[in-house]
Formats: structure tokens, C-alpha cells, sequence
């Protein structure tokens, strides 16, 4: 396994939208390995594999507690098939690291996706598992969290994150 290097917004590729998974082959799968490895790493509970600059349509979580087992739930091709009601999240992101959000997301969703296996499945779920679903799906789509912002707020952060990622 290797850690990869996580895309720090405002960069460009943030917003290039991923493409569907056509095979699940060792390619795939190693990618999924170093992107646990990396998201364990930083910490984080959600990651698209846009964030590490690979524009294929995965996304892994883990929403277990510090106390808990570890849980990775894999998700591939994911797609939102149904949403009901409203809800206020706070959100991080791994590629605006220190920088927490609120957006207006949808409370509970259906969405179906391919396991590691290949196999469709199809969920309902609401709270944590429902707003990351949806935040990593927003990657995929090209979307970062900060876009829910004011251009004003957008523009703070942007000069924020390139203070702090400015290349050496």
C-alpha cells in the first residue's frame, strides 16, 4: 500500500468529474488500498478518489468511532436514486484541511453503488452516513463543500489554502 497525496482546493482538479468504473481489476483494487491507507492516515472519515487525483467514480468511508473497529465501506459508481427532507450539516473536508462548512443537505437518501466484488447493492441512510455520501459524491461530480459558500467566504478560504499549500 502506498499513501497518496491529497488534492488541496483551489486546485483545478477538484473539478473534473470522475468517470464510471467499467472493471473491478488489481488496478482498482490497489487504488482502494492506498486510499484507505490515506484516509486513515489524515484522519478522515470520507474520500473520493478525485481527492488523489484519480477521476474514476469510487469513494471509501469510514464512519466508526476512535473506540470502535474499523469499518471501510467501499462505494463504487455510487448514484443517488432517491432524497427526502432538509438538513444542516458541518462538514470537513481532507482537501480543506481546518476548514469546517455548513450546507444544506438532503436528510435522508437511496443510493445504489458496486462493492469491491462488482455486486449492485442499494441503501437508505440518513445522519453522518447520509451527509458523507453525499459530500463525496459532490467531489465526484467535480464539487468541493466551500462552493455551498458566498463568492466572498469562497475567496477567504481559497487565500487561506494556498498560504498554507504554497509550493516551496
Amino acid at each position: 500500500m502506498a499513501r497518496l497525496s491529497v488534492l488541496h482546493f483551489p486546485d483545478k482538479r477538484l473539478h473534473l468529474k470522475a468517470h464510471e468504473v467499467e472493471v473491478i481489476d488489481e488496478g482498482i483494487q490497489q487504488l482502494i488500498k492506498d486510499m484507505t491507507e490515506t484516509m486513515y492516515y489524515y484522519d478522515g472519515i470520507g474520500l473520493a478518489a478525485i481527492q488523489v487525483n484519480v477521476q474514476k467514480r469510487i469513494i471509501i468511508m469510514d464512519l466508526s468511532g476512535n473506540d470502535e473497529p474499523k469499518n471501510l465501506m467501499v462505494f463504487i459508481n455510487p448514484e443517488i436514486l432517491s432524497r427526502i427532507g432538509k438538513v444542516i450539516s458541518e462538514e470537513g473536508c481532507l482537501s480543506i484541511p481546518g476548514i469546517y462548512v455548513k450546507v444544506l443537505r438532503d436528510e435522508v437518501i437511496q443510493f445504489k453503488y458496486l462493492d469491491i466484488q462488482g455486486q449492485e447493492h442499494k441503501v437508505e441512510c440518513k445522519g453522518l452516513m447520509a451527509m458523507c455520501v453525499q459530500h463525496e459524491i459532490d467531489h465526484l461530480d467535480g464539487k468541493v463543500s466551500v462552493e455551498y459558500l458566498s463568492p466572498l467566504k469562497q475567496n477567504l478560504i481559497k487565500k487561506k489554502m494556498k498560504k498554507l499549500f504554497k509550493p516551496v
